[in-house]
């Protein structure tokens, strides 16, 4: 990224105006004029795809709320964190500027895309931006990922099914107690094929309480998940 002069960037804050009161920049003070300018992206926010307007209005857990600004650490311990609590990441941006600053414009979006969580890093020493990444908690009618099985897998299991990833807490997969590693290879006793077939089953019994064989360090346990029930998409 090319570096501004400090007099070019000077002389674009006079251009832009603002309130009534002197305040300090990296380049020094500015005029009264040049208060709180219009804060703008450094990058446009970006959503998540098929994280828009109609998906996330139809797919949130509860109304819009006073979102939560916090200040994060590691993005990808963050997301993880927020994952485990129901969260799903819909967009991201980039801003430049004061943090002041950069919180109202942060907070403006924030509610623009009813977002209840955003985690916000401050510039690192390789870059000059802020990062934003919004997260709004979803209804999950399963609240876990799953994939098919290797040869091998299925080889040792005797059977297809799959196999159970992250679980979402407070989602009917976490309450049901499924765990990483769990082996799926029945719903309702009919056999699971693969990773499609058990999201056809999802979504043909959402609503309903489904019983699950499930296969866990070489145990055969029965597990009752009563799933959530929502209308358009759905999945893990």
């Amino acid at each position: 990224m090319l570096r501004r002069s400090p007099f070019v960037a000077l002389a674009a804050l006079t251009l832009l105006g603002g309130c009534a009161s002197v305040s300090h920049t990296p380049y020094g003070t500015t005029s009264p004029a040049e208060e709180h300018p219009p804060m703008q992206p450094a990058s446009p926010y970006v959503p998540e795809p098929g994280r828009d307007a109609a998906t996330i209005a139809e797919m949130r857990a509860a109304p819009p709320s006073e979102p939560g600004i916090e200040t994060g650490r590691n993005t990808a311990g963050d997301h993880k964190r927020l994952v485990a609590q129901g969260f799903v990441r819909v967009g991201s941006a980039r801003y430049g500027g004061s943090e002041s600053g950069v919180r109202d414009e942060v907070d403006r979006q924030a509610r623009a895309v009813g977002a209840d969580r955003v985690m916000l890093y401050p510039p690192d020493a390789g870059a000059a931006d802020w990062s934003a990444a919004f997260y709004v908690r979803f209804k999950l009618p399963f609240g876990a990922t799953f994939r098919d099985l290797t040869a091998a897998e299925r080889t040792t299991l005797g059977s297809d099914g799959v196999e159970i990833g992250s679980v979402v807490g407070g989602t009917p997969a976490s309450r049901a107690n499924l765990l990483a590693g769990d082996f799926v290879v029945q719903v309702n006793g009919r056999p699971v094929a693969g990773r499609a077939a058990f999201q056809n089953e999802l979504r043909a019994n959402a609503g309903r309480q489904v019983t699950l064989t499930v296969v866990r360090n070489g145990e055969t346990v029965q597990r009752a998940v009563r799933l959530g029930a929502v209308t358009g998409p759905s999945g893990p």
